[in-house]
């Protein structure tokens, strides 16, 4: 009996802590899945927060083109030497004839100096060059600017023999490898080609755009490219990005890396970078089954249209020029292509003698043959009246080869050319059905599963793959496993921010994926500590976007403030910050991170904006209110400053900034004789050394901010410097 009792003590103690071992394995599951629960929020609001500030500047960089191309279509230049000086200023590389290229671009008059110990460059080139330059860039060296251009000149003209869609086969490859943006970030391409091997016979790559801008190794990958491109023509596959395009480097990085590395040919080789992009493919399509473009498509997407199209003439896409035929002024071209009046007029050629009579575009076979005969018509009159020879032949490129042999298809207006290019670089999927206006980018379209299905049906496609879009995990799947987006460049907002990846399609179009961290700090990280950096980081840029809307902000608080308490509620905070922002976040989710204080639900919100306007100020050293307008508008102004600084030297002549302000005053409706835009440029010049450099550009802007209202005063009681006076308020009234 003893026995049985002390057993059954035993089993009762045993069961009891089995039991308690179960309750607290419970309850540590409960308390992880909530720990991981919460990680998952922050990490979703941390990403939110990237991304709706990436996308906002992404907006005010095509409302900045446009702005200036408005100006542009606006101004009518008082002479010959005038126009061709803002010719040079704002039009692109895409007047150049092939002849006039090379010789601006003559890279056999560059010597190259003994001292020189980077890599050398002798073509047709070989696997050895490339790997010597993969040697050299990791060791930081730099190639001669002979052999940049060297390799840009040998680039375009294999390009210029490429259709606009490359076509792929898995026949005698056993796989191919594709990857997404890398937007300049070099140790992900070195990291990829460690675990994927270097371009071969047997190493098939597709590279989907957006090679440049954000890192500061844009060259270096570009350089590499090129010459696998060169070395392996038809295994390695290049195909345009968004970023491809010369107004879009202007603000993200890429001519700047450029000039401040190559100070005495940075020119030379940004406008042979200029002409590469703009005959880079635009699509990849894969044993006729996967297409490969790198931001997405519309429910006007044509494959046949983007075959034939002449995809050189778009150096930028992010606006489409076009001319009023009635008023003589030029007409307005928006992002979205709906022009100011909101009709299409036709160019009009004034040569006689004229065509016969157009017959109807209903016959569209019919009218296109008219068209190219009556074009021909006024090319030879031109010809005839200033003697121009036909002895020196046009080089054929794929693109015109495709014009000829097709002469009897319908023709398609440039805007509609314009369209399909915009929207297959700038667009995104969405999970809703249907095709709308991607406002959030301020370019291309967001395309519903719908979209895709009928597209891939009509084109007996498998799926899309796409890139454009920054992804956790570096890749991601969508509209039913039918659009994948590949993401190439890891870290790319903070370091653990995101993973890279790559994905290798085979015979069977499976898709399978490799993913990387390319830097080594992300590994030592556990998932907290990686989170808690990328938000600190995501809060840190978003209080710098709260400070520079500062004014704003307090008139929108105000607005709920009736009584002048000083105190708003937090509902009303952030109604009110959205307003203002417009960045569609989460704002009450974020606001314990952003609020540190609030008494019964109020918050003072002069105060708490006097707190955000301590924390820049403890980093900059500039006067708060300086300082807002700084941070509201430096991108503007810098990228608005490289517009000007057309020769890229990172000063702005008087001449430059003199045509420029012509272009100012015609928007604003002010008369301002030539004496008047001298005394202002050489008010704004404060070293006196003739020109005008970033630095005095930015201090001008801030002088004006501060002294606004005084030179306003001062403009309307002094009639001798009113002129200057409020040409400076009004550049200042133009960013604000």
């Amino acid at each position: 009996m003893g026995s049985g009792s002390s057993v059954n003590v035993q089993y009762k103690h045993s069961l009891q802590k089995s039991e308690n071992a179960f309750k607290a394995a419970v309850l540590i599951q409960q308390w992880y899945r909530r720990h991981v629960a919460r990680l998952e929020m922050r990490r979703r609001c941390t990403w939110r927060i990237f991304q709706s500030i990436e996308y906002s500047c992404e907006q005010d960089q095509i409302k900045l083109h446009n702005f200036f191309s408005y100006l542009m279509d606006q101004f009518t230049p008082s002479s010959s030497k005038e126009r061709d000086f803002i010719s040079r200023m704002f039009v692109s590389g895409e007047s150049y004839k092939e002849a006039e290229l090379e010789k601006y671009c003559d890279y056999e008059s560059i010597e190259v100096p003994d001292s020189y110990t980077g890599p050398h460059l002798s073509f047709p080139l070989l696997p050895d060059h490339a790997t010597a330059l993969l040697e050299a860039f990791q060791q930081k060296q730099q190639l001669h600017a002979r052999y940049v251009l060297n390799l840009l000149h040998e680039t375009r003209k294999h390009l210029k023999q490429l259709p606009n869609i490359s076509h792929v086969s898995t026949c005698y490859i056993e796989e191919i490898t594709v990857c997404g943006d890398l937007h300049g970030q070099l140790d992900d391409l070195f990291l990829i080609f460690y675990k994927n091997g270097l371009p071969s016979p047997s190493k098939s790559y597709v590279f989907n755009g957006d090679f440049v801008d954000r890192g500061k190794q844009s060259l270096e990958i570009l350089v590499i490219l090129f010459t696998f491109l060169l070395i392996y023509p038809k295994e390695v596959h290049l195909n345009r990005g968004n970023h491809e395009d010369h107004m879009v480097n202007l603000r993200y990085g890429f001519t700047k890396e450029v000039m401040q590395k190559y100070k005495v040919h940075g020119k030379k080789i940004l406008r042979m970078f200029q002409n590469v992009f703009c005959w880079l493919p635009l699509a990849t399509l894969i044993d006729q089954k996967v297409l490969i473009i790198h931001g997405g498509i519309s429910d006007t997407t044509d494959l046949d249209m983007l075959e034939k199209i002449q995809r050189n003439r778009f150096v930028s896409v992010l606006r489409l020029k076009k001319r009023k035929e009635s008023s003589g002024k030029p007409q307005i071209q928006a992002i979205n292509g709906e022009s100011e009046s909101g009709t299409d007029a036709a160019p009009r050629l004034s040569l006689q003698p004229q065509s016969a009579q157009a017959p109807s575009t209903a016959n569209r076979r019919e009218f296109s043959r008219w068209l190219r005969q009556t074009v021909q018509e006024q090319i030879d009159t031109c010809r005839r009246l200033v003697d121009i020879s036909e002895s020196e032949p046009e080089e054929l490129t794929y693109s015109s080869m495709v014009s000829l042999k097709d002469a009897d298809e319908p023709c398609w207006t440039r805007q509609e050319e314009w369209k399909q290019v915009l929207d297959i670089l700038w667009s995104d999927p969405m999970p809703q059905e249907g095709c709308r206006e991607n406002k959030v980018r301020g370019g291309g379209c967001y395309f519903g599963p719908d979209v895709t299905e009928k597209f891939l049906e009509k084109y007996s496609l498998q799926f899309l793959i796409r890139s454009h879009e920054c992804k956790q995990e570096g890749y991601e799947f969508c509209h039913s496993r039918k659009v994948l987006t590949i993401f190439s460049a890891s870290n790319y907002y903070e370091i653990g921010s995101n993973r890279g990846a790559y994905v290798k399609l085979g015979p069977d179009l499976i898709p399978h994926f490799v993913q990387y961290q390319a830097n080594k700090t992300a590994h030592l990280l556990t998932m907290t500590q990686r989170i808690s950096r990328v938000e600190e980081s995501a809060f840190r840029a978003l209080r710098e976007k709260l400070f520079a809307h500062t004014s704003a902000l307090i008139s929108a608080f105000k607005s709920y403030d009736r009584d002048n308490t000083g105190k708003i509620t937090l509902s009303n905070w952030a109604t009110a910050v959205e307003s203002v922002l417009r960045l569609g976040l989460p704002w009450r989710m974020l606001r314990p991170q952003l609020v540190r204080s609030a008494e019964d639900g109020m918050l003072e919100y002069k105060s708490w904006l006097d707190d955000l306007a301590m924390e820049q100020r403890s980093q900059e050293h500039i006067q708060s209110s300086l300082l807002e307008v700084i941070y509201r508008n430096r991108s503007n102004l810098e990228t608005i400053f490289r517009i000007i600084d057309r020769d890229h030297s990172g000063l702005i002549s008087f001449e430059e900034f003199q045509q420029t302000w012509k272009l100012f005053s015609s928007h604003m409706n002010i008369e301002l004789t030539d004496d008047g835009i001298n005394d202002l440029v050489r008010s704004i010049d404060f070293n006196k050394d003739g020109n005008i450099d970033f630095n005095e550009f930015l201090e001008a802007f801030r002088l004006v901010r501060q002294c606004d209202s005084a030179l306003l005063a001062a403009a309307s009681g002094a009639a001798d410097s009113s002129e200057t006076s409020v040409s400076i308020v009004q550049l200042h009234k133009l960013f604000k």
